[in-house]
């Protein structure tokens, strides 16, 4: 009987274990299957977009055996990029305007850039009505794919392309209330029309760096001058409540331990306070203020400005950067302080910061796609202005409009006075050689009317000189024919 009854207990025992087993492998599967039907989800929600985007990816054949491409349009209906069926059923990428978008736009042939990139998916789908996807597919023929419709303004992009004019360089435009890219232009540039044909020579090229397809606005990298006295200053105002009481007596030139620093063309600017010592753009002040900066607070600032950081744009692009630490010798911080020595910074990224002074110390993502629609004109997606966040803080920022202003009422920005828009910026000198005898030209600034709002334009020219004689003019025609449109 106790055997017997022993027996059971092992029995059940037995049974209890393999239960117990059976409950947990259960348990294992509905946890991996809830976990794989998660990220299913969140993958048709969020990257869905993203890998059919990669180039990477040859499902993008697949959905081009059966799609023709989508047109990319700018925001005032000018077709920037359409598809050409011959009447053998060959398809050609044709761009009516050339080179004129061509870092914007992209290309679609040997690889893709630009919206060409980042706008496959929306290209490569069609949302053309139901019924008539069906009969294509009876006929065997494709369906069209929908449209781009992009921010960018033809008319301004025409202008910002011909005042850069044979120069290598770069201008963005930018509405810093919503952060829609209304123009982005770079040299020198490329016509993607007869990129395929010149391939080969175009990669032959071994100096990335310089090559006809980068970007200048968002891969560019260059000193920025006397554009990075916006940051010197807004951290001089942080330190020094009393910065209105600051004082320098410029004699031109300035000499600390082994390093000498000289105003522009050896200007000597004399008496001034911060205010004008921004507006003329002092360079021996300025390297005066560095030297009374706390490293580790400058650095702290410069990096909540975005620099070593991504910045939030669709397009490729490269980190902004500079080297300061408490280590950081005489030379190193009064260099920093006027945007030379290691100090680097793309087009892109100074006119974010120069959107979010014009747009009361908040930054908006930028972004080039407004919305995509069928081939009929009927809405598909929307994209809506979204914010990256507060760079600085309102108060900050009206003292930096106050200071940019200056420099268009009595300073390097003269210019821009006197016309239909109210214009504040910063001018930039941004020497490149090892001889300092070269300098990169820069503006970066925003203008406004009640009526028209705010733009922001922030131009670079290559070995232009100063920014005051190359890049304002430049600035200036963009501004002249966005408010007149």
């Amino acid at each position: 009987m106790k055997k017997t009854s022993t027996e059971q207990k092992l029995r059940t025992s037995t049974r209890g274990g393999k239960n117990r087993e059976f409950v947990i492998i259960t348990y294992l599967f509905v946890g991996a299957f809830i976990l794989m039907m998660g990220y299913f989800t969140y993958f048709q929600m969020f990257r869905s977009e993203d890998f059919i985007n990669s180039p990477y990816n040859t499902r993008q054949n697949t959905f081009a055996e059966h799609v023709i491409r989508g047109e990319i349009r700018s925001a005032d209906e000018k077709v920037l990029a359409q598809t050409i069926v011959g009447e053998d059923g060959s398809e050609t990428r044709y761009y009516p305007y050339g080179s004129m978008f061509a870092h914007a736009v992209g290309f679609d042939s040997n690889g893709k850039s630009g919206i060409e990139s980042f706008g496959n998916f929306s290209l490569l789908r069609s949302h053309a009505f139901f019924l008539e996807q069906v009969l294509n597919g009876i006929r065997n023929q494709k369906n069209p794919g929908d449209n781009v419709v992009t921010t960018l303004n033809y008319s301004i992009q025409e202008i910002a392309y011909q005042a850069l004019g044979e120069n290598r360089g770069a201008i963005v435009v930018l509405e810093p209330s919503t952060g829609k890219i209304l123009a982005m232009v770079s040299k020198p540039d490329f016509d993607p029309n007869s990129i395929g044909a010149e391939w080969d020579s175009i990669i032959s090229n071994t100096d990335s760096e310089n090559s006809i397809l980068v970007n200048r606005v968002t891969q560019g990298l260059y000193p920025p001058g006397s554009t990075f006295k916006i940051l010197t200053t807004l951290e001089y105002i942080r330190e020094h409540p009393n910065y209105q009481e600051y004082s320098y007596e410029c004699t031109g030139s300035i000499s600390m331990e082994n390093t000498e620093i000289h105003c522009y063309n050896n200007a000597v600017h004399g008496s001034e306070d911060l205010a004008h010592s921004f507006a003329k753009s002092c360079n021996t002040s300025y390297a005066n203020i560095g030297l009374e900066l706390d490293k580790g607070k400058f650095a702290s600032l410069c990096n909540g400005l975005l620099f070593h950081k991504d910045l939030p744009v669709s397009y490729p692009f490269k980190q902004s950067s500079f080297v300061l630490d408490q280590k950081s010798n005489t030379d190193q911080v009064t260099q920093m302080a006027i945007g030379q020595g290691e100090t680097l910074v793309t087009p892109m990224h100074m006119a974010m910061i120069t959107a979010a002074i014009a747009n009361q110390g908040t930054l908006m993502k930028p972004y080039v796609v407004d919305h995509t629609e069928n081939y009929q004109g009927v809405t598909v997606k929307e994209y809506k202005p979204s914010t990256y966040g507060s760079l600085i803080s309102a108060e900050e920022a009206g003292k930096l409009q106050e200071l940019m202003s200056l420099v268009v009422s009595e300073g390097t920005g003269s210019k821009l006075s006197g016309q239909s828009y109210q214009a504040a910026g910063k001018t930039g000198s941004a020497e490149f050689s090892s001889n300092k005898s070269e300098s990169h030209a820069w503006f970066t600034g925003y203008a406004s009317t009640e009526e028209k709002g705010t733009i922001a334009v922030t131009v670079i020219v290559e070995n232009g000189g100063a920014g005051s004689t190359t890049a304002v003019p430049i600035a200036k025609q963009v501004f002249d024919t966005y408010f007149s449109l």
